[in-house]
């Protein structure tokens, strides 16, 4: 078959599709996240999902098997060891993650507080995970009286710190925050990302501002992206793609604020003229439903995303392949807080095709990158098989 010249990658953010294998390793015990979301809800109106064949991987509440699906559909068992975002994302463009990025459910160790501390000569506040919206209501007081750090984390691996901008100028906070990145890039802390989080306001009404600063990690070895982009192709980012992979392989950056935001700019970028890849994050899935146990506005936020998909099928052509999945689970219905070990759903969907079909079940997200690397001619990731063939 001849390639297509434009490939749309969609990750729904923690949106899971039912437990992985090996799920108990990870102490997650019947999880489900689009399934449990759909249950809770009383079902899922997603028609346009239900189309490409959504519930022809497994069946969810709400969206009808299809007789034809348009789609090529299977889901993708995660290989590398982690269940956090940048592992997921890192395996979907090649590469496998042996080493776990580290997370801190009841915050960080005294050592590496004493050692922020002593560096900055600003006390610590918070050490928890939290919402970044919630604790400035919280702490925010506080942080202006004293010029205390706001320190939080999440259930991805990533230490952030907020401060108001006229306490600790921007200039101050990026050097802490690269002193972070520089004290916690391998073990005991192995941490992914260290996030600066400014904010501007008064008590009561703190908000952040666009000065956000993220300071990740390098992907451990050059992934699909990298191929491309040294092929001459274009790698759109879209939302925190380029943080998610520290701008490695990316042609062109565009910040989203919302899930809407992301497919308003996605649909922007279907109008220009590109060959390559645009790659989207949905992250509202996960932070604002995911994290906080929200089923109920999670499955809001998966209607309001299927109901702008006509809008995406509108602009695509014989030359434009979607490709939507998701980088692991989060399950609002389950304890805790943190990210659910499950499979994602993938479904691939291009007009030239006249119908859909099953793939076979894929044992690494990485065979997503091995078929985008195929379409394009560059070289195949190490990990990952291809299965650009079996799109006929």
């Amino acid at each position: 078959m001849s390639t297509f010249k434009r490939v749309h990658l969609i990750v729904m953010d923690s949106v899971g599709i039912g437990e992985a294998p090996d799920a108990a390793e990870f102490d997650d015990f019947d999880v489900d996240t689009f399934g449990h979301i759909a249950r809770e809800h009383g079902g899922l109106k997603m028609p346009h999902m239900a189309s490409l064949g959504l519930s022809n991987i497994k069946e969810i509440e709400g969206v009808p098997v299809a007789d034809a699906p348009k789609a090529f559909y299977t889901k993708m068992q995660e290989a590398s060891r982690g269940k956090d975002t940048m592992t997921g994302h890192w395996e979907l463009m090649g590469l496998y993650i042996d080493t776990p990025f580290r997370v801190f459910a009841d915050g960080f160790p005294d050592e590496l507080i004493q050692r922020i501390e002593k560096k900055t000569g600003r006390k610590v506040i918070g050490n928890k995970p939290a919402s970044g919206t919630e604790i400035l209501d919280e702490l925010g007081a506080e942080h202006v009286k004293t010029g205390a750090l706001i320190v939080y984390t999440s259930a991805d691996s990533v230490l952030q710190i907020a401060a108001h901008e006229d306490v600790v100028p921007l200039k101050e906070l990026y050097e802490i925050c690269e002193f972070c990145r520089e004290i916690t890039l391998e073990d005991p802390y192995m941490l992914g990302r260290i996030i600066a989080r400014p904010f501007v306001g008064e008590v009561g009404n703190f908000k952040r501002t666009s000065n956000r600063h993220d300071y990740a990690l390098k992907p451990f070895g050059r992934t699909v992206m990298n191929e491309l982009k040294d092929g001459g192709f274009d790698v759109i980012a879209l939302g925190k793609i380029a943080d998610i992979y520290d701008g490695e392989g990316v042609t062109k950056s565009v910040r989203t604020v919302s899930n809407m935001d992301g497919m308003d700019k996605l649909s922007e970028t279907m109008d220009e003229e590109f060959t390559g890849i645009s790659f989207l994050n949905l992250v509202d899935f996960d932070a604002l439903f995911g994290h906080r146990r929200d089923p109920q506005g999670y499955a809001q936020a998966l209607e309001e995303y299927d109901a702008r998909l006509p809008e995406i099928f509108s602009k695509m052509t014989d030359d434009d392949l979607l490709l939507i999945t998701a980088d692991h689970g989060n399950d609002p219905t389950y304890r805790g807080t943190d990210h659910t070990r499950e499979y994602v759903p993938l479904l691939v969907y291009s007009p030239r095709f006249s119908e859909g079909k099953k793939l076979e079940l894929r044992s690494t997200f990485a065979d997503l990158g091995a078929t985008v690397a195929e379409n394009f001619g560059v070289k195949l990731p190490e990990y990952g098989t291809s299965f650009l063939k079996d799109l006929k």
